[in-house]
């Protein structure tokens, strides 16, 4: 182990704190709330009791206060002197707009408020909706999934895979639009669940999410990693007076058992929020494949076949805080820790085959593994809202340490008598720094000004270890056995300005970002120090042809820094026939990514089009080698150049009231050149995929949704990967008067869900098979405390009532 020097990263922060607190006491001076009250009922004059009143500015929409009135339907609102949009929504009742309420010096009595109930009621099928499964701004796609069948039915990894244009494969590698350089945030920011172990996303249940935003083309107000982009995954919180939430409980076969509650206590300047999740599954997993080597040295066949279970407890939990100094100002503290401990087996039958056919030996390897893994996280964020609308200061502090041990027994035998007894150890900690803050300066009617700092550091310490068995004692296999150390120190700044022109709306910026990076192995004394300099360029440009109709144009430079799951030398032993083996000396990616867009707006829904380019040098690829003991090992390595080129579409319908359709296709072409060891490498490849989903609203309160995953074939670097297809179906049931709902459902209807691999290269072939989850049938019971079930935007742009006023 070494000592972390963090004396720049607390002077850093010493003078965000300083600087913060001037800014809060230039903002001291504030004005005085003026009340807005009145009374909400019916035609007949009766009360609706706790009906929502949110309060959006009108200049930007965004919304300042949001109440509940009481049982007599009267409420008291408290807003600052301006001119506001009131909103008034109930279940079962149409939604109230008042625009351009104007608040003065005065107290502001609005009297009489009337509410119509829905009259869009059918005899059998009724709308019951929601928001709009996606929403398009200035850099990014929304996917609202809060309220999504499939969402409440699994996981995160299962939410993001059910996004158009992410796919995620068996091992929970994710991927954007075909590539597996992306970044995954949490509520914004690098996240312990996501930074190091992609499988870690299967810890965190579906139902604890809101939204997933995709940002194919990040502006400079984010980070430069990430080549592909950034999909960032918003949980659920809410800001509403007094006290409010969801309860959840789900089970499922194969085992699964869970549950979950999202409560918020709003009063006066304070608001409280928790989360917690508790999830414990057993989830079966199989495998099979055809392996034939034919070198100089030997020449044999082999078939395997292999099945695993995953028995794991994770609990997800988190507390925090809001304090609001005044209606400018405030502070936002909270807490992660995200324990989880597994007891994961597998076993492994190999067959072997001489030249001619004939079975010689048949092996069996049989595998337990202990897993031990905690995340702790804590944000610190501060929030100044300036006297000119829009003029916005923030601080971001947030500290993660994660840990995550595993222990693995490995006993093989085999018809011929031999027998061999493996031990792999591994024990990763990983401690993370991020210091940020940003600034928005608004200028003349539309025009806004952002800059911003950003200082992280990541530091990771990796001790593994492979023991065998020799003559009754563990010896050390020296060739497996190191000690790892990652430090990864990241300065960043940006500047952006953005302003609308009539109907042109425009925005650039410059990232500035230092990266300093070492990776060392203890043992073997190799050490590797990367420190370089980048400018990251972005640019978007969108253009309203018409009200319905936007074109939007965008470029951006990043860079896909390697993951530290590359970098390491050890491998995985479940499978010594084909081991991974991490790259030390790998360098970072860089992207040119421009991309083309045109949404159109129409009554019945709305269809955007993308055509996009992405040229990526010092491209990783892994490439699998045979070596003199007929082993296969798999390495990232750096090749030469990648293009791709690709046309997406996604499409939103609501053909009638009760039936709402959601699809997406992208196809997409890949060409790769590059040389390793004097080998080309050259691939050039042509691929789709495509995701429908439509959802029928029956009964007033059944809902049934289906959904249809393809993944078209593409040909890799040395072979090519099969097609794979799902199909997923989910029926709920509002309850308890609407305040609860049952959910049934399936995932991978038939059992289809697998990756299918073909590598064929000189004096290799391989045709493998990998399904890590089999189907699985889930329920769940969702409760809300004084929450109104999520419904949907029509499409002249009114709600038909919200769970939530806004977040």
């Amino acid at each position: 182990m070494r000592t972390i020097n963090y004396m720049r990263a607390k002077k850093t922060l010493l003078f965000c704190i300083t600087f913060l607190y001037a800014c809060a006491c230039l903002g001291q001076e504030e004005e005085e709330k003026q009340r807005v009250a009145g009374k909400v009922s019916d035609k007949a004059g009766v009360p609706v009791s706790f009906a929502n009143i949110g309060a959006y500015v009108d200049s930007d929409s965004s919304m300042v206060a949001g109440v509940q009135v009481d049982v007599e339907g009267n409420f008291i609102m408290m807003l600052l002197p301006g001119t506001y949009s009131l909103k008034f929504s109930f279940v079962s009742y149409e939604t109230l707009v008042i625009p351009n309420v104007i608040v003065e010096s005065d107290d502001l009595d609005l009297g009489a408020v009337v509410l119509e109930e829905e009259s869009a009621i059918l005899n059998e099928v009724v709308v019951t909706g929601r928001k709009d499964a996606m929403e398009l701004s200035a850099d990014k796609r929304v996917f609202n999934v809060g309220q999504d069948l499939r969402t409440s039915m699994g996981n995160a990894s299962d939410v993001l895979n059910n996004i158009p244009s992410v796919s995620v494969d068996p091992d929970g590698q994710v991927s954007l639009r075909g590539s597996e350089n992306v970044t995954i945030w949490i509520n914004g920011k690098p996240s312990s669940l996501t930074s190091r172990d992609p499988d870690a996303l299967r810890r965190l249940q579906g139902n604890m999410i809101e939204r997933v935003e995709v940002i194919t083309n990040p502006s400079s107000r984010y980070d430069a990693a990430g080549a592909a982009g950034i999909i960032n995954i918003v949980l659920k919180k809410e800001q509403r007076e007094g006290l409010n939430g969801t309860f959840t409980a789900n089970a499922g076969y194969p085992t699964i058992l869970g549950g979950s509650y999202n409560l918020n206590y709003r009063k006066g300047k304070v608001n409280l929020f928790s989360m917690y999740g508790i999830n414990h599954n057993n989830t079966p997993g199989k495998g099979k494949s055809y392996q034939y080597y034919n070198t100089p040295d030997t020449s044999f066949i082999y078939d395997q076949r292999s099945t695993r279970l995953r028995n794991e407890l994770s609990h997800n939990v988190m507390l925090g805080v809001d304090y609001y100094f005044n209606d400018r100002s405030n502070l936002t503290a909270s807490a992660t820790y995200n324990p989880s401990v597994g007891k994961n087996s597998g076993t492994t039958i190999y067959n072997d085959y001489d030249e001619t056919g004939m079975l010689i030996n048949n092996t069996g390897r049989y595998e337990r593994e202990a897993e031990d893994e905690s995340d702790i996280e804590g944000v610190l964020t501060f929030t100044q809202n300036f006297k000119k609308e829009g003029q916005v200061l923030t601080a971001d502090l947030k500290y993660i340490s994660s840990r995550d041990d595993e222990i693995t027994n490995y006993d093989q035998y085999s018809t011929q008598g031999e027998t061999l007894f493996q031990e792999s150890l591994n024990f990763a900690t990983e401690r993370n720094v991020l210091i940020q803050s940003d600034y928005i300066h608004p200028f003349g009617k539309q025009g806004k000004l952002e800059a911003g700092i950003k200082v992280t550091q990541r530091t990771i310490d990796s001790e593994y270890s492979l023991n065998q068995m020799e003559d009754e004692q563990w010896n050390n296999v020296s060739q497996f056995t190191d000690n790892l150390f990652y430090d990864e120190k990241i300065q960043a700044a940006y500047l952006m300005v953005s302003n609308q022109f009539n109907k042109l709306n425009a925005q650039a910026g410059l990232r500035a970002e230092r990266s300093d990076i070492s990776t060392a192995l203890e043992i073997a004394d190799v050490q590797v120090n990367q420190n370089y300099f980048n400018l990251f360029p972005t640019a978007n440009v969108s253009y309203k042809v018409k009200a319905s109709n936007t074109l939007q144009a965008s470029y951006s430079y990043r860079i896909g820094r390697p993951d530290f799951r590359d970098l390491l030398p050890s491998g995985d032993f479940r499978d010594p026939r084909s081991l991974f083996l991490g790259n030390p000396l790998l360098k970072p990616e860089y992207t040119h990514s421009v991309e083309l867009g045109y949404l159109l707006e129409f009554e019945k829904g709305s269809i955007l089009g993308s055509v996009y380019h992405r040229h990526r040098k010092n491209v990783v690829q892994r490439i699998t080698e045979i070596d003199e003991n007929s082993i296969a090992r798999i390495t990232p390595v750096n090749l030469a150049s990648e293009n791709n080129y690709g046309l997406e579409l996604n499409a939103s319908l609501n053909p009638v009231k009760w039936w709402r359709l959601n699809g997406s296709a992208n196809f997409f072409r890949s060409i790769i050149e590059g040389f390793y060891k004097e080998e080309e490498y050259n691939r050039d490849t042509y691929a789709w995929m495509t995701r429908t989903s439509s959802n029928l609203t029956m009964f007033k309160a059944v809902e049934f949704q289906s959904s249809f995953n393809y993944f078209g074939p593409r040909t890799t670097t040395q072979g090519k990967d099969l097609a794979s297809y799902s199909i997923d179906l989910g029926l709920s049931h509002d309850v308890l008067k609407g305040n609860a709902t049952i959910t049934a459902g399936v995932r991978d209807l038939l059992n289809t869900r697998a990756r299918r691999r073909i590598i064929d290269s000189e004096g290799y072939y391989s045709d493998s098979r990998f399904q890590g989850r089999l189907r699985q049938f889930t329920v769940t019971f969702t409760y809300r405390l004084n929450t109104i079930k999520e419904r949907n935007r029509d499409r002249n742009g009114g709600d038909q009532g919200e769970e939530n006023d806004e977040n």
